[in-house]
Parts: C-alpha cells; structure tokens; sequence
C-alpha cells in the first residue's frame, strides 16, 4: 500500500461523496487529502502509527489521520465501503471514459439507475439518455464512442503501471527466505514490459535459483502464492503461479533453475513472432531453443542457457536489445552486426517541455532548473501553457513578457550551473491559427505548438490545421503530435506521413513526449519521423519537479523505433541543439 494508491483512495472516496451529493466541503477535504497524500515524501504506511507525524502533512487533518490509518491497517476504508455498496463499483468504472465526471454520473443513477459501463451501453441503445439534461445527441454519440474505445482497451495496462506493479513484487520475491532449500538467485521482469510496449496485457516475471531447482520448487511456489496483492490465484504448477492482482492485471510467475537463466529470460521476453523466427533459425542449425536451453537436436545436449548473449552468439548473432524484438528485421542486422547502437538515458542533455506554477505547474522556475542541476541536465526549457487554455491558468501576451524576463533572471542566478531557455507551449487553435502574437513568440527561445481543443475533426480539418501551425516562422517543436491518452483517449485523425513530411521540410522538431500517460509519438511513427528526415526531441512534460529526469519510458519508446543518440536533439550541448531547432523568425 504505497502513497499514489493511498492517495487513489481518498480521490475515489471524494467521487463517490460527490456523486451521492455529499456536502462540498467534506468533499474538497478528500481532494487535497488526495493530493497531499500523493505529493508528500513521507512514507504514510511507515507514518501510519503515528497520528502526529500525519498530522504535520499539509492537507492531512485529524479525521483524513484517521482514514490514512484505516486505509494502512485494512486496505480500505468504512466510507468508501459504504458508498460502493450503495453505489456498485462498476460507477469507478464510469469515471474511466472521457468526459464522465461524477455530476453526470449522478445524474444518470438518480434518472436511469445507470452505475456501470454495461448499464450505460444498454441505456443508450434504449434511448433511455434522450430528453435528460446535458445529454444531447452529440453528447451521447460521445458517450457511446468511448465505451467503444475504453472495451477496446479493457485488459491493458499503461507500462508505468505494470512496472510499478512488477517493483512491488520483485521486492517481496526477494525476500523469499529459502532456508534448506536456497534463495532465489535473480527475479526479473521479462515479456513485453522488458520489450518497453507502451500498454502491456499481462505481467511475465522470470525467478531463477537453488529454490527453483526441479527438486526444491514446491515450497518457492506456495510463497509466490502467498502474494498479499493476489486478487485471484489462475494455475498453480511445479514451477509456474498465475493469478490475478487486485487491479485485474495478470502475472505469471516462471521458476527455473540457474543454469537456465540465459534461455528462460529470451524466451519468456518474446514477442512471439521473434521468438518464433528465431526457433526457426535454430533448426535450421541443427538446434532446439526452449526455456530450458538451446540444446542440439540430435543428442539433446546443451549448446547455450546460461545467458543471453551465450544464446544468441550460438545462433550466429550479436545480442538483440529486447526494445527490439519485435520481427522487424532485428535478426538479420544481428546476422550482419548491423544492429544500431540505441539511444540511452544518460545521452540526454536537456528537457525542452515542461510547466512552472505561472500556468498549471507546482513549481516555480528556480525549483525546475534546481531539480534539473541534480538530475545532471545541461539545459532546460520553461514551456508554460498560453491563454486559450484558460483551465490551466494560460499566460497571455502581457502574462508571457513577464514570464520571459523571469526565466532569463533565473537563467542569469544559475550562475552557468545549467541554462534555463525561455519558451512556451502555445495552443494551435481550431483553424491552426496560434492563440499568442507572433511579435511575443519570436522573443522565445523555444516555441512548441501543439493541439489540446478541437480532436473531433476530420482527417482533413486537422491534418490541415496542425499544417498551419508549423508554417509559422516561431514554430521550432510540434509537442505530443497525436494528442492521445493510452486507454483513455484515442489519437486525433492525421495525417502523419503529410505533417512530417513537412515538418522535415522547414526544420520543425516533432516531440516525443515522454509522459506516460502520452508516449505521443508512438515507436512506429517515431520510425516514420527518422525515415524522412524529422529532427526529434524527447521531453518529460513535467508539471512538478518530482518528475524532471523521469524519462526511462520515453527513452524505451525511442529505442523501440531503432533511434541513436545521434538522432535525438536534445543529446546535444546546449548550442548544438539550438543550431538544430528551426531557425528562428
């Protein structure tokens, strides 16, 4: 029970109050509890005990103390039970698809009875939803949309949330005390999680050690059984458990002996179709390649297992990066010891997206380009949200001179420690028009244009408007180009061979935005950007200081599309990659 689910908690809590009509105050409580429990860096399992320490929280009272305390000691807590019990869960469900908040929730459990995805499905094709407020035809062909998309995606999981999921239980595997019999030996990720997938269906974890030897595994087996996170157990074998965590996610769990490492771990890593060509290699060589071992096939006897790189060499191959192991021509540049040299995260120099509290940021300049400093980065670039995201507190004109000479102050108090560049992230409009002056923009170092309105237009509408924006002279970086959310919202229609095609043209950088909840560009068109010529960058997109640095997601997504160092702009030295960007106007 870690703090971001601690926090999840309360924030369901404050839904469930809000769609009972629960008193706004109560209900404004359970948010800022939310959010302090979320952004503390206190402990709270470990502070649990300790109503004082609690108590010295910003945002925590004597009565959230108090629910911190249930939710530590029972995974729960009565008010939230009890507004489930009333309400069904399938209503936390409901909040999932877009636009759903828990006034229109409310309003269709007092008008239908509706309380889950399924309910809602059925309420629309009944017509059940005409004639109720806020529910219109378009509103409903809304609603109606994303459930589709939301089905489509029921069962994955973003791969922020699978790694977090795979820490947990890495740690308690490690901890497994073995006795007679040995410990384990190593206990790593493996499937399309090591593969770097941006979503994964299920979690693969390979255990291997004297506790794993065929011998010795029944008492390894009923420990990874006893999992506390285990929601359901699936199978339970000599060496493999599968269950279901409690937030639905499976995990299969391989137990296999040391001397199989090497095999296991390349088998279990896939994907399928690389497994596949590769076991086809094999044979072709006179070899068998299982989880076991790559053994010969007349006599059984083992060519490789200890390792990977034993497994591969045997087969006539440099070792292959699982970010590539996908079929897509890795095995033949591993023949011919073509395999690029892929980017990693200490190439990266800067970070040219991210907000400060002048718009929705939780930080100020100075604590943006301190946290930078001690993440080792060169430069950064203060890229807060302009007017017409009024949501977000968008500067406007005035707003934005003013920021400009603030961030040059702060650049000038860093004393040469890092740069900290001038920018904005400026919103491309509905016809593609930007929403600040030109004569504002072309006092910013670094301009990124991106779409945040509007994703209901065609194909044609949008792929002209995103045109329009990076035809503007100021426009040095086009920011998350496809405007997704994984599992929450689709990509808006584009076409993206056409704006990539131009961005290459006038020198714009397209943004792979490393948040992972965006991961916008995808690794397929990150290849198309690379094929014709597109500069790229790599930002984190970060609203707290907390999250500058926390690119190993993005960096996953860059090595899936085969990017070096050298294809990423921002692996340069501060001047070198302004030299890079579009020139400016």
């Amino acid at each position: 029970m870690d703090n971001p689910t601690m926090a999840r908690l309360l924030d369901e809590t404050a839904d469930l109050l809000e769609i009972d009509g629960g008193d706004g105050f109560r209900i404004r409580s359970y948010r800022r509890a939310a959010e302090a429990a979320e952004q503390t860096t206190v402990d709270l399992m470990e502070a649990s005990s300790d109503t004082a320490r609690l108590l010295e929280i910003p945002g925590i009272g004597k009565g959230m103390a108090s629910n911190l305390q249930a939710i530590a000691e029972t995974g729960t807590m009565p008010l939230r039970d009890e507004l489930l019990a009333k309400y069904g869960a399938g209503v936390l469900e409901l909040l999932k698809l877009p636009g759903m908040g828990p006034k229109t929730i409310a309003l269709l459990w007092s008008a239908a009875q509706v309380g889950s995805i399924d309910q809602l499905a059925e309420a629309i094709e009944a017509g059940k939803l005409a004639g109720l407020p806020r529910m219109g035809e378009k509103q409903v062909e809304k609603l109606r949309k994303g459930i589709e998309d939301y089905r489509r995606s029921s069962g994955r999981y973003r791969i922020d949330v699978a790694q977090e999921a795979a820490q947990r239980l890495i740690a308690y595997l490690n901890a497994f005390p073995g006795g007679d019999t040995g410990g384990f030996e190593r206990v790593v990720s493996a499937g399309s999680l090591r593969r770097g997938r941006e979503t994964v269906g299920d979690l693969d974890l390979l255990v291997t050690g004297p506790a794993c030897e065929p011998a010795h595994t029944a008492k390894a087996v009923e420990y990874v059984a006893a999992y506390p996170g285990i929601h359901d157990i699936i199978a339970k074998g000599e060496n493999k458990v599968s269950f279901n965590l409690d937030n639905g996610l499976q995990v299969d769990v391989r137990l296999l002996p040391t001397a199989s490492y090497g095999a296991a771990l390349q088998y279990f890593t896939g994907s399928k179709a690389h497994s596949v060509t590769l076991r086809q290699r094999a044979l072709k060589m006179g070899y068998t390649l299982s989880e076991w071992a790559l053994a010969r096939l007349d006599d059984g006897s083992t060519v490789a297992a200890a390792s990977e790189e034993e497994v591969y060499a045997a087969l006539g191959l440099d070792w292959i990066p699982p970010e590539l192991r996908e079929n897509l021509g890795e095995i033949e540049a591993a023949a011919k010891h073509a395999l690029p040299k892929l980017i990693e995260k200490k190439d990266l120099r800067g970070d040219l997206h991210m907000h400060t509290n002048a718009s929705d940021g939780h930080n100020t300049i100075r604590e943006m380009a301190e946290a930078a400093v001690k993440v080792g980065y060169e430069y950064i670039a203060i890229t807060d949200h302009s007017k017409n995201l009024a949501m977000t507190n968008g500067l406007d004109e005035r707003r934005a001179l003013e920021h400009i000479q603030r961030i040059h102050e702060v650049d000038a108090q860093m004393g040469g420690r890092i740069r900290v560049f001038a920018g904005i992230e400026v919103d491309i409009l509905g016809d593609g028009a930007l929403d600040l002056d030109d004569e504002v923009l072309a006092q910013m170092d670094v301009v990124i244009a991106s779409v945040h309105t509007r994703f209901e237009q065609s194909r044609e509408e949008m792929t002209a408007r995103v045109l329009r924006a990076i035809e503007n002279p100021n426009v040095r970086i086009l920011g998350h180009p496809t405007g997704r959310l994984l599992l929450r919202r689709e990509p808006f229609a584009l076409d993206m061979g056409a704006v990539l095609r131009r961005a290459a043209e006038l020198g714009v950088a397209v943004e792979h935005n490393a948040a992972p909840e965006r991961l916008d560009l995808n690794d397929r068109d990150l290849r198309l950007a690379k094929e014709l010529g597109c500069n790229i960058v790599i930002n984190s997109d970060s609203h707290d200081a907390r999250n500058l640095g926390k690119m190993d997601y993005g960096v996953k997504q860059l090595r899936r599309a085969w990017l070096e160092g050298g294809d990423v702009l921002n692996t340069l030295s501060a001047k070198e990659m302004l030299a890079a960007l579009r020139p400016q106007a």
